[in-house]
């Protein structure tokens, strides 16, 4: 399992900036995706290709109310650019916690590769179509 330590992502409310009908990665969102990538490039970290479980630990850095899923896409998205994973398409297993504040805010990603033994494993339902990918 890699288990990767990062600052805080920015909210989708910030992560884009509207032009007319184009819509593209704000400042403050390509300033985080560069910061993750910067950050995780020091520690060599070779791409995960399969499917993958990931587990995402959000420790705002402040009591305002926010959404979990506000905070994901930024993160998935540094994630991809930083070569950890090819795709966000990738993950087939996704669980967020949202916990108490911490100063200055952090997010803590579990990430593992699944098996295909794990993917299929006994008594597990799969939506609409009742098969295992």
């Amino acid at each position: 399992m890699l288990t990767l330590e990062l600052p805080f992502p920015p909210s989708l409310n910030h992560y884009y900036r509207h032009l007319g009908h184009v819509t593209l990665i704000s400042r403050r969102g390509r300033e985080y995706r560069n910061l993750v990538i910067a950050l995780l490039a020091k520690q060599g970290i070779r791409p995960l290709v399969g499917a993958l479980n990931l587990e995402l630990e959000l420790y705002p850095p402040d009591r305002r109310r926010r959404d979990a899923d506000n905070a994901m896409k930024a993160l998935l998205d540094a994630l991809a650019h930083a070569g950890v994973y090819q795709d966000d398409s990738q993950i087939m297993h996704l669980e967020v916690w949202k916990l108490p504040p911490v100063a200055g805010g952090k997010a803590v990603v579990h990430l593992e590769e699944l098996t295909r033994a794990a993917i299929l494993r006994p008594g597990r339902r799969w939506p609409v179509s009742g098969k295992a990918p």
